[in-house]
């Protein structure tokens, strides 16, 4: 028998479409839970049909009524939030409506202004602006376009030179330039520059007994001294025994100069590595501070890598890079080819006919030789920087690669120096650490006051300078050497400039006019004439 709704269920029904979805889930839950009626049979066909009747009947109904009632409640839905946000909707419908008048009236405004910028009343002076060239704006505007406009006019002014030089002088640079017979005759020079290794092997035979405890402290560095004395000695000894030419004798005394500052600095860092590993925590202190193998070990493979390196400091370890970049040595060997051989054009075109064609300096007439020092100094500055660039950057970053030597700071950012100080401690980092690890700061350990350890390291700099210059050129005067030790008042000079005027330009320009403009050219010019008057009274 078909199974009929209760009165709960029929009331709870008509009331669906005014209560909503909360009515329609209370009679859903009420319907479902109403029992078969009693007495009726559930498992026969006739009672299984009845109910399945009544049950689609039933879920017709119920979906009619979900539906009126959905409708209901979207609408009531509706009108809540219409009394809930209608107030806040209006605001901001009135935000954007005042937004919008004001985004068209800035709009208008914009227009107006970009009209009025084209008519002969719009200002044309709006606010306070310094020019690009004052005191006060110079530093903060880029001056690309001058720096390539001096490039320009620096090249154009020199071609014309050189096509000048050739036209007046012709070709100058003579067949045996690199190559003479009076080269070829230097052979004893050669001998002497292929035994200066000989006293790298005596100085490791010396720390090798010292390590073994076979000879005592004081032992050892007398025989170092012996050892470095030797090695820059014998080079002078023959260099004035053979009239040998000039630059194979400076070649000689640069290379024993190099040896001796190598040997010396071997010697006393292995004495303070013992001094040090006598000490367990201080050696593991330092072992941790520079992350390095820093074990004291007479190695000979150490200090052969030692003196074939671009360092004067020894260690028993140095920062190596992975590789060697052999398509990068070949492009630094050609840029070498190349700027060696425009070096010694410029040498052979200008300077050696501006040289031969003056006269002493300390001499004659005085404008003239200003005149000559002045004609000589852009020739010298070309030669001295192409020298630089390539001995300190091409030779030394070429040997580096090839050795993977790792610390390739060969030189700093030197001609930015503001004192004559700075440009010493900048332009060569080799000579400037061990100045700094061997002299400086041992000075300094034994109580000798700041001035005096660099009035010390300036002197030590103007000895290796004289015997570099002076016994290549068999002339003791003492030119390179004042050179050198003059330069400590221009320190002076300098440093109270640069504290007075806090202006880094003074000082530079001063570096530049008596270093390169005045100095070197000066020194040129008296070694040349030395060597004449040398070589005229020898004949």
């Amino acid at each position: 028998m078909a199974i009929t709704d209760s009165p709960e269920i029929a009331g709870a029904t008509s009331s669906g479409a005014d209560n909503g979805g909360g009515a329609h889930r209370a009679t859903l839950r009420r319907r479902l839970s109403v029992p078969p009626a009693l007495g009726s049979d559930s498992s026969s066909p006739e009672a299984e049909s009845a109910i399945n009747d009544s049950r689609g009947e039933r879920d017709g109904a119920s979906l009619m009524r979900n539906s009126r009632g959905g409708a209901a409640e979207s609408e009531e839905r509706k009108r809540d939030m219409e009394l809930r946000y209608g107030d806040e909707a209006e605001e901001e419908r009135e935000g954007r409506v005042k937004e919008d008048g004001e985004s068209s009236n800035a709009k208008g405004t914009d227009a107006m202004a970009a009209k009025f910028m084209f008519r002969a009343a719009a200002p044309a002076h709006r606010k306070n602006r310094e020019s690009p060239l004052s005191s006060d704006a110079i530093f903060k505007q880029s001056h690309a376009g001058l720096f390539n406009l001096c490039v320009v006019v620096l090249v154009a002014v020199n071609s014309r030179l050189i096509i000048e030089n050739l036209m007046k002088y012709g070709w100058l640079i003579k067949a045996g330039f690199w190559f003479s017979s009076t080269s070829l005759s230097d052979w004893p020079l050669l001998m002497c520059c292929l035994c200066l290794p000989v006293f790298a092997l005596a100085a490791f035979l010396v720390e090798k007994l010292v390590k073994l405890n076979y000879i005592h402290e004081w032992v050892a560095v007398f025989l170092h001294v012996i050892i470095t004395t030797t090695a820059i000695l014998f080079p002078v000894v023959v260099i004035l025994r053979c009239d040998s030419a000039v630059l194979s004798g400076v070649a000689l005394m640069l290379f024993a100069c190099i040896v001796w500052l190598k040997l010396v600095s071997y010697a006393h860092t292995n004495y303070d590595l013992r001094v040090l590993a006598k000490s367990q925590e201080k050696w593991e202190a330092v072992s941790r501070y520079w992350n390095l193998d820093y074990s004291y070990d007479v190695s000979f493979k150490s200090l052969v890598y030692f003196m074939v390196a671009p360092t004067l400091c020894y260690q028993p370890s140095y920062p190596r890079t992975s590789c060697i970049r052999k398509g990068w040595v070949v492009r630094q060997l050609i840029k070498l080819v190349i700027f060696t051989g425009f070096m010694g054009f410029i040498i052979e075109q200008y300077i050696n006919p501006i040289v031969q064609n003056s006269q002493h300096p300390l001499k004659g007439n005085l404008l003239y030789a200003v005149e000559r020092v002045l004609k000589l100094s852009v020739p010298n500055l070309y030669v001295w920087l192409c020298m630089f660039y390539c001995f300190f950057h091409l030779w030394l970053n070429i040997l580096a690669e090839l050795l993977c030597f790792g610390d390739r700071e060969f030189y700093k950012d030197w001609w930015n120096a503001k004192t004559v100080e700075e440009y010493w401690r900048m332009w060569n980092m080799p000579v400037h650490k061990w100045m700094v690890r061997h002299i400086y700061c041992p000075s300094l350990q034994n109580g000798l006051p700041k001035t005096v350890a660099i009035l010390i390291a300036f002197l030590v700099s103007a000895i290796f300078h004289e015997l570099c210059v002076a016994v290549p050129c068999h002339i003791f005067k003492f030119w390179a050497f004042s050179g050198i030790m003059l330069q400590v008042p221009l320190v002076i000079v300098t440093n109270y400039l640069q504290d007075k005027f806090k202006n880094s330009m003074v000082g530079n320009m001063m570096f530049w006019c008596f270093f390169c403009i005045f100095g070197q050219p000066m020194c040129v010019l008296l070694y040349y004439h030395d060597l004449m008057n040398r070589k005229a009274g020898t004949r």
